[in-house]
């Protein structure tokens, strides 16, 4: 006589019989799923404004219909030209530059055999993900200051230049701050789930590299990154429907000065400049078809990065 496994005699039971079993956990998941139905189904209703010329004093059937026009005027205008090229490349700078930070940082501390010091370079290179942007882009101009800045007093004092730099306020530097303010802020943070993926490595592959002679480079190469390369994929696939969604904190608070507008304003500065603060008729249709065509360029990015990475 054939016995079936207690797991096999569960799934071949129907729904309804398997939900009764586990109606705890079900019930558990009510104020979750009626926290995303509220703030994030529900508000879906608003993307219609898309496709409206929108006026907030008349209800949703007396609004008038206009289809695509405000894509079309999207990709004619050249101020949202601009902001799309910046908002790509500073998205593509955090993107390179968070993986290769994150991933080294964790070969670095899982390479670390002092126990002390590894978790104070841990505690400090974390402790910048809790503080708020604001807090970040205040130290960020200190040091950059043209009035006695740490990086222009340090760079003078080396004999590299001779008279201060004015770093926020020259294009040209602006992505690279960017970058590293994010690197600076995320690496730590980032490089916690490689530390994770990397625990699960067997120790005995690295005692066998270590007897047929590899040194230390050689076996993180050769079996550290192998080991963690599923989770460099499924993270490079999360990370790929943000590159759109390059940081709205930095590039307005840094970029507000005006000098470096052409290189700062991203999507969703323009959205907020346009949706909120145009006085035209059209604005909030106009800020909507914006944040629209991010959020469909950022699906159609994950789907893309899923696939090649299969």
């Amino acid at each position: 006589m054939r016995v079936q496994s207690p797991l096999v005699v569960y799934e071949n039971k129907p729904f309804l019989k398997r939900a009764r079993t586990q109606k705890e956990l079900i019930l558990l998941t009510i104020p979750f799923i009626a926290f995303f139905f509220i703030f994030s189904y529900l508000p879906l209703w608003g993307l219609t404004m898309a496709f409206q010329t929108y006026r907030p004093q008349l209800s949703f059937w007396e609004q008038e219909w206009v289809g695509f026009t405000h894509f079309y005027s999207l990709f004619t205008d050249r101020y949202f030209m601009i902001a799309l090229r910046n908002t790509i490349a500073m998205g593509l700078i955090n993107l390179v530059l968070h993986f290769i930070t994150a991933i080294a940082l964790a070969l670095f501390l899982n390479e670390l055999r002092a126990r002390l010091f590894k978790r104070f370079v841990q505690t400090i290179s974390y402790l910048p993900h809790f503080l708020s942007w604001i807090i970040v882009c205040g130290l960020i101009a200190s040091m950059l200051s043209m009035d006695d800045g740490i990086i222009n007093n340090m760079l003078m004092a080396i004999g590299l230049i001779d008279s201060p730099v004015h770093w926020l306020g020259e294009p040209g530097y602006f992505w690279g701050i960017v970058g590293v303010s994010n690197v600076w802020k995320s690496m730590g943070w980032n490089s916690i789930i490689y530390l994770a993926a990397m625990t699960a490595i067997d120790p005995a592959l690295y005692e066998a590299a270590a007897a047929d002679g590899c040194g230390r480079f050689r076996r993180m190469w050769h079996i550290t990154l192998p080991g963690i390369k599923s989770t460099i994929l499924v993270l490079l696939i999360l990370n790929a429907g943000w590159i759109l969604n390059a940081s709205f904190e930095i590039p307005y608070i840094l970029g507000n000065s005006g000098l470096v507008r052409d290189v700062s304003e991203t999507i969703d500065i323009f959205v907020l400049r346009r949706g909120f603060g145009s006085r035209s008729v059209i604005g909030y249709s106009y800020g909507t078809a914006a944040g629209m065509f991010k959020t469909v360029v950022s699906l159609v990015l994950v789907f893309f990065v899923n696939k090649i990475s299969g």
